[in-house]
C-alpha cells in the first residue's frame, strides 16, 4: 500500500505569512454583501417606489435634488465603496483561483487595484463636487430650477 502526500492548497501555502489576508477578504465579503443587500434594496425603494412616477422620474433634476443632501451623500458614496470593493474582491478571488501563472496573476490583480482605485476617486469626486448650478456659467447652459444670475 503506497500513501500520497496532497500538495497544500495554494491559499494554504500563503496563509502562513503574519497577516491572513484571505481571512480578512473572506470576512469582507460576508459583511460588506449583508449591508450591500440593505443599501440596494433602500436606494430601489427610495429612487423607483417611494418617489412620484418612478423610473420616469429619475433625471438630471432628481439626483441634483437628492445630492442637494448630505445623507444620500454619504449614502450613495457608501454604495459606491462597499460595491466596488466588493466587486473587485470577487474578481482577485476568481484571478487567484484560475488563474495558473504567478506573474500573470500579479499583472491581472495590480490591474484590478489600479482600475478599482480610479474608479473610486472619480466616483467619489462625481458624488462629492456635483454642482447643478455652477458659478459662472451660461444661463442657457444651466437647468431650468437654477436661480438667475
Amino acid at each position: 500500500m503506497t500513501t500520497e502526500t496532497i500538495e497544500a492548497p495554494r491559499s494554504a501555502r500563503v496563509s502562513k505569512r503574519s497577516t491572513n489576508f484571505e481571512k480578512w477578504g473572506w470576512l469582507y465579503m460576508r459583511g460588506s454583501g449583508v449591508l450591500l443587500v440593505v443599501l440596494i434594496f433602500a436606494h430601489l425603494f427610495t429612487n423607483l417606489i417611494a418617489g412620484e412616477g418612478g423610473v420616469k422620474a429619475i433625471d438630471f433634476g432628481f439626483v441634483a435634488g437628492k445630492w442637494a443632501n448630505p445623507f444620500w451623500k454619504v449614502w450613495d458614496t457608501l454604495l459606491l465603496w462597499l460595491a466596488l470593493i466588493h466587486g473587485s474582491n470577487g474578481m482577485r478571488t476568481i484571478v487567484n483561483d484560475y488563474v495558473g501563472n504567478q506573474r500573470l496573476r500579479k499583472i491581472i490583480v495590480l490591474a484590478l487595484v489600479i482600475s478599482s482605485v480610479v474608479l473610486l476617486v472619480l466616483g467619489t469626486l462625481v458624488v462629492w463636487t456635483f454642482s447643478p448650478c455652477p458659478a459662472g456659467a451660461l444661463p442657457s447652459d444651466l437647468p431650468s430650477f437654477c436661480p438667475a444670475q
